[in-house]
């Protein structure tokens, strides 16, 4: 039994008039228990609201409506709000095997595999269509050891300040090329 379900003691007029009344109450307390949880884990407002909707027909049918309705609400709202980021804060992701490592094509099939596999190999022949420097600069970064600024710059005879802004121009010009061969897809209509 619910307040719903009390047609003798609270009318069917009467539950519309408290949630009407409630109403801006309730989600004026679940927006600013919602915004102070900013430092902790999300809560989101509509949540809290349901919550505390449910918490208010969950009531025993002998109980009726709460005597002090605002303090009632505002009780409940964070009574709900401490249970959801307990929650969140307990909750982990789920860890798939296939997830692990998007990048070499163990997720998405062979399909995934070979694009990325295409893409590495247009990536390395613009690399190598580079002018001046960069193409050994960005063939020693692109090297899979993986080597550090200082054993890139004894190998190509650079001083090693110099590497990032010869880096930044290379790039540069290796984002041209590329995209005058592929179009790039835009970020949300913005120009790159």
């Amino acid at each position: 039994m619910t307040l719903l379900d009390l047609p003798h003691t609270l009318p069917a007029q009467g539950a519309a008039i408290l949630v009407r009344t409630l109403y801006p109450l309730v989600r004026a307390e679940a927006r600013a228990e919602a915004a102070a949880s900013a430092t902790g884990a999300a809560v989101d407002p509509a949540d809290l609201e349901q919550a505390v909707w449910l918490r208010l027909l969950e009531r025993p049918a002998g109980q009726g409506p709460p005597p002090d309705t605002a303090r009632w609400v505002r009780d409940t709202v964070r009574a709900e709000a401490r249970r959801a980021r307990r929650t969140a804060r307990r909750e982990r992701p789920y860890r798939d095997e296939r997830t692990a490592d998007l990048t070499a094509g163990l997720f998405g099939g062979p399909e995934r595999a070979a694009l990325g596999a295409d893409q590495r190999r247009m990536l390395h022949a613009a690399v190598d269509r580079l002018p001046g420097p960069c193409a050994r600069l960005m063939r020693a970064l692109l090297a899979p050891s993986d080597p550090t600024y200082r054993e890139i710059a004894g190998e190509l005879g650079m001083s090693q300040g110099s590497l990032g802004p010869i880096r930044s121009r290379c790039l540069g010009c290796l984002r041209r090329m590329l995209a005058a061969e592929v179009v790039a897809p835009e970020l949300r209509g913005k120009e790159r």
